[in-house]
C-alpha cells in the first residue's frame, strides 16, 4: 500500500513562506496601499493604526513594509521614548492626543497608550490605582477618536515564547540589531507569564465591539506582514484608482542663457567607489 504523503495543515502552517512569493505579494499590497492613502488624502480621513505586541514580534518590520512606499506628508510613525518628569504629571492620554491625525493623514503608533496595560503594569512603572484607572478609562476614550471621525484599527502581534528567545538572541549576535534589546526587553524575558496575564487583562477590558484587538500570529514574519497589510487594506473604505493612464511630462525648455559654473568651484565628496 503506498504511503500517504500528503502534508499535514499544522507542519506546513509552520513553513516559512517562501521569499520569491512573499516578495511578490509585497509588492501588490504596497501598490494598493498607495492607492489607499490617495483615497484618504482624497476625502479627508483620519486613521489612527495601533500596532502592539511582545518584544521582537515583528511591529516595526510590518510598519516598514506599510510606509515604505507611501507618501510620508501624510503617513506619520509615532514611537515615543519614556515620559518626562512633566509628562508623569499629565493626563495619561495627553502626549498621545497630539500625535493624532488631521484630515488626509495617518498615523502609525509603534506601542501606544497601551504601554500602560503591559510593561508599565508588569515593570511597576505605574501603581495599581493608575493601571485601574486605565482600564476604566481606555475603553470611553477610544470611544471618543470613534466617534469624532478617527478610523481607530488595533493589533496585537502574536509571538511564541520559543521564536521570541531565538530573535533575542539574533540581536545579541548581529551588532546592527543590538540596538534593539533595551535592558527592560532584557527582563523582560523572565516575566513571559506576567506579561501573558497583563495581556489578558487588557484584551478583556479594552477588546470590544466598537473598537476590536485583531491578533496576528507572528512566528513567521513574512506571513505576518502580509496578513496585517492585506486587512488594514479591507479596513479602510477605498477604491482602485480608475484611471491610470500613464503621465506624460511636458519637454524641458531650453536655458541658453544659463551658464553653468565649473566644478572646481564646489567642495564634492570624494568618490571611494
Amino acid at each position: 500500500m503506498t504511503k500517504n504523503t500528503k502534508p499535514d495543515p499544522e507542519e506546513e502552517k509552520f513553513k516559512r513562506l517562501k521569499r520569491k512569493v512573499y516578495e511578490k505579494t509585497l509588492a501588490n499590497l504596497q501598490e494598493e496601499l498607495v492607492e489607499m492613502q490617495g483615497w484618504v488624502i482624497e476625502h479627508g480621513m483620519r486613521v489612527v493604526v495601533l500596532f502592539e505586541g511582545r518584544d521582537a514580534a515583528g511591529k516595526g518590520g510590518v510598519i516598514k513594509r506599510i510606509t515604505e512606499h507611501l507618501n510620508p506628508r501624510h503617513c506619520r510613525v509615532v514611537a515615543l521614548g519614556t515620559p518626562t518628569e512633566r509628562e508623569k504629571t499629565q493626563w495619561y492620554f495627553q502626549r498621545y492626543v497630539e500625535h493624532l491625525p488631521a484630515a488626509g493623514e495617518m498615523v502609525l503608533f509603534d506601542r501606544s497608550w497601551y504601554n500602560r496595560g503591559g510593561v508599565e503594569r508588569v515593570m511597576g512603572f505605574c501603581s495599581d490605582e493608575q493601571y485601574e484607572e486605565f482600564l476604566e478609562s481606555c475603553p470611553q476614550f477610544e470611544h471618543l477618536l470613534i466617534r469624532s471621525g478617527i478610523i481607530l484599527i488595533k493589533y496585537w502581534f502574536s509571538v511564541s515564547e520559543e521564536e521570541q528567545e531565538r530573535r533575542f538572541q539574533k540581536r545579541v549576535e548581529d551588532p546592527m540589531k543590538r540596538w534593539k534589546l533595551s535592558p527592560v526587553d532584557i527582563e523582560s524575558r523572565g516575566r513571559w507569564v506576567e506579561y501573558s496575564k497583563a495581556k489578558d487583562r487588557m484584551m478583556e477590558h479594552t477588546d470590544t465591539d466598537e473598537s476590536p484587538w485583531y491578533v496576528i500570529e507572528a512566528d513567521d514574519k513574512r506571513r505576518a506582514r502580509l496578513n496585517c497589510i492585506r486587512h488594514l487594506l479591507e479596513q479602510i473604505p477605498h477604491q482602485h484608482a480608475q484611471n491610470n493612464e500613464p503621465l506624460e511630462l511636458p519637454p524641458r525648455p531650453a536655458h541658453e542663457d544659463y551658464q553653468r559654473p565649473p566644478r572646481s568651484k564646489f567642495r564634492h565628496v570624494p568618490e571611494v567607489i
